[in-house]
């Protein structure tokens, strides 16, 4: 059986950022290549510092969602916060989610970018 500490450091953190593009659907050409070079760099700064990873994106609405997920989202946060907040397009914001995806009552921070 796990103890505690264990059970804890498997519990998977979020940091999702939510950006609006310039229409109603998925942002214009330019904008998704935007939204594709600051993947990889978030992807390179989440594996040099071993947070987490980068899972991806999902666009509509007007608006693109970029997930990723770790065992601290604090730790994770800190390092993906200056590439986030150079991503150019506003309103945006990020959420910190302190437990699992599954966990209705896991606790949840903003942060307006």
């Amino acid at each position: 059986m796990a103890d505690a500490n264990e059970a804890e450091s498997d519990i998977e953190h979020a940091v999702i950022a939510h950006y609006r593009l310039a229409d109603d659907g998925l942002g214009g050409p330019s904008q998704r290549e935007v939204v594709r070079r600051f993947q990889s760099s978030l992807t390179e700064a989440i594996e040099r510092a071993d947070v987490g990873e980068f899972d991806g994106n999902e666009y509509g609405g007007g608006k693109v969602v970029l997930y990723a997920y770790g065992p601290d989202a604090d730790a994770l946060f800190a390092v993906i916060a200056p590439i986030l907040n150079d991503l150019p397009f506003r309103p945006a914001h990020v959420v910190l989610r302190y437990g699992s995806v599954d966990d209705p009552s896991a606790a949840e921070h903003r942060v307006d970018l």
